[in-house]
C-alpha cells in the first residue's frame, strides 16, 4: 500500500500521458472534409472522414481541406473591351477542392490564387467583346471565364463550378449615351407603333367605305330591279285591264244596244272635236259629206260589224276544229 501511495503521481502522470497520446493517435474527420497526413515532413497520405489513425510524434496534419462547394467574392476590377470602353466589374466565384493533395502543394494559397485568376481572365475575356455584347451576352462572358480559369486551375486540384458577374459599370459619359439611345429607341418604337396603328386605322376605315359602297350599289340594283318588276306588273296590269275592258266592250257591242251606245258614244266624240278645233282656230273648216259625224259614226260601224263577223267566223271553225 506504501508503494502505491508513493507511486500515485507517476501513475497519474502515466495515465495522463497515455490518454494524449491515444488523442494524438485518433482522429475524426468531419464529412466532406480532408486531412493532409505528413511523415517526417513528407507527404504521407490524405485521410478522409470518419476515424482515422496516426503515429504520434511521427505523423502530424498539415492541413485541413474542406471538399464543399465554396463561394469567393471577386473584387471589382477595371478592363477594357474590344471597343476601347472601360469597365468595372465584379463578380462570385463558385468553386471546390476536388484533390487535397494538389491544392495543399500545388499552390501556397489557392483561394487567392483562384481569385487573382478569375480578375485576370475576366480583364482577357472582357478585351474580346464589344460594348454591347458585354450586356447581352453576359452568361456566355460566365461560361468563358469558367473554361479558362478551369484550364489554369487544374494543377491546384480545384473546379470551378461557376462564375456570375454581379455588376457591369460603365463610364459616367457611356451611361449617358446609352440612356440617350434608349430613350431614342424607345421614341422610335413609339413612333412605329402609332404610325402602325394610324395605317391599321385608315385600312379599317378605306375597308368600311368600300363595304358601305358595295352594299349602296348592291341596294340601289335591287332597288332597280324591284322597280322594274313593280312597273313591269304594273304595266302587265294595264295591258290585262284594257284587254279586260276591249273584250267587254266587243261583247258588249254585239249586241243591238251596244250598236247603239257606240254609235252614240262616237257622235259625241266627233261633235266634242269639231268644238275644240273651233275654240282653238279662228278659221272654221266645214266638213264635206264624207267627213261629217254622221259618215264617221257608219264608218265605226261598220268596221265594228266586220270585226264582229270575223270573231264569229273564228269561233265557228274552232268549234269544228
Amino acid at each position: 500500500m506504501n508503494f502505491i501511495a508513493n507511486n500515485l503521481p507517476v501513475a497519474i502522470i502515466f495515465l495522463v500521458a497515455v490518454i494524449m497520446v491515444l488523442k494524438s493517435c485518433i482522429k475524426f474527420v468531419p464529412h466532406n472534409t480532408a486531412y493532409v497526413v505528413e511523415r517526417f515532413g513528407k507527404f504521407q497520405s490524405t485521410r478522409g472522414a470518419g476515424l482515422n489513425f496516426i503515429i504520434p510524434f511521427i505523423d502530424r496534419i498539415s492541413a485541413k481541406r474542406s471538399l464543399k462547394e465554396q463561394a469567393v467574392d471577386v473584387p471589382s476590377q477595371s478592363g477594357i473591351t474590344k471597343d476601347n470602353i472601360s469597365l468595372s466589374v465584379d463578380g462570385v466565384l463558385y468553386f471546390r477542392v476536388l484533390d487535397p493533395y494538389k491544392a495543399t502543394y500545388g499552390v501556397d494559397n489557392y483561394v487567392f490564387a483562384v481569385t487573382q485568376l478569375a480578375q485576370t481572365t475576366m480583364r482577357s475575356e472582357l478585351g474580346k467583346m464589344e460594348l454591347d455584347k458585354t450586356f447581352e451576352e453576359r452568361d456566355h462572358l460566365n461560361t468563358n471565364i469558367v473554361n479558362s480559369i478551369n484550364e489554369a486551375s487544374a494543377p491546384w486540384g480545384i473546379q470551378v463550378m461557376r462564375y456570375e458577374i454581379k455588376d457591369i459599370v460603365p463610364p459616367n459619359s457611356i451611361m449617358d449615351a446609352m440612356e440617350a439611345q434608349m430613350k431614342a429607341e424607345r421614341v422610335k418604337r413609339a413612333q412605329i407603333l402609332e404610325s402602325e396603328g394610324d395605317r391599321q386605322s385608315a385600312i379599317n376605315v378605306a375597308e368600311g367605305q368600300k363595304r358601305s359602297v358595295v352594299l349602296a350599289a348592291e341596294a340601289d340594283k335591287a332597288e332597280q330591279i324591284l322597280r322594274a318588276e313593280g312597273e313591269a306588273q304594273a304595266i302587265l296590269a294595264v295591258a290585262e285591264a284594257q284587254a279586260e275592258a276591249l273584250r267587254k266592250i266587243g261583247k258588249a257591242a254585239n249586241t243591238t244596244e251596244g250598236q247603239k251606245a257606240i254609235q252614240l258614244d262616237l257622235g259625241t266624240k266627233a261633235i266634242a272635236a269639231k268644238a275644240a278645233i273651233a275654240r282653238e282656230s279662228s278659221v272654221v273648216l266645214l266638213p264635206d259629206s264624207g267627213t261629217d259625224a254622221a259618215t264617221i259614226v257608219a264608218q265605226a260601224m261598220s268596221i265594228i260589224q266586220t270585226l264582229n263577223k270575223n270573231k264569229s267566223a273564228g269561233g265557228q271553225e274552232d268549234d269544228m276544229a
